[in-house]
């Protein structure tokens, strides 16, 4: 007797790797969680939360939440240090080259996190998840860093959504 599962595609695994680290995340509105990969090898990872060292919110509360500042604005007034950003700067600190990497994240990364991709030379982003940000959406294109939305498992999705194709551009 033998036993067949369904192995997942490289984009399906690195984003339940993705998934896996958000749930370290200790904002109390989105986990999220991103890795960077380079030849199908990790480089780093990261999820969002307060810098190292210093009180989380999950312990302190929301700054965000108690004012009433809607998602996607106003980043300056948040402890803590987005999914992306964290991964790129854990790349940094071990000396790693992440030019011409992919990150997956498990959401579209904000303005901020977009200029640092960017910067640090990744060219294609895999997200599962949208986020409220038209001016990020504008830089990627015009550095032409390309973005791949994943389909979410079938058990997590809307009926719109499994309406949709497999993988989509933005």
């Amino acid at each position: 007797m033998s036993f067949r599962h369904k192995r997942p595609s490289w984009d399906e695994y690195f984003m339940a790797i993705a998934k896996l680290a958000s749930t370290r995340s200790t904002c109390l509105r989105r986990q999220v969680g991103a890795v960077i990969v380079k030849d199908k090898k990790i480089l780093a990872t990261g999820y969002n939360g307060a810098p190292q060292g210093l009180p989380h919110c999950l312990d302190i509360g929301c700054l965000r939440e108690k004012l009433g500042i809607p998602s996607g604005e106003r980043h300056e007034l948040c402890r803590a240090t987005h999914a992306e950003q964290n991964a790129i700067v854990q790349a940094a600190m071990f000396g790693l080259s992440i030019k011409d990497s992919i990150i997956y994240s498990t959401t579209h990364p904000c303005i901020l996190c977009t200029k640092l991709i960017i910067n640090a030379g990744i060219k294609k982003i895999i997200i599962e998840d949208s986020y409220p940000d038209e001016m990020s959406e504008e830089m990627l294109r015009q550095a032409k860093v390309e973005i791949l939305v994943l389909k979410r498992s079938k058990s997590k999705q809307s009926k719109k959504e499994k309406r949709k194709k497999t993988r989509r551009k933005i």
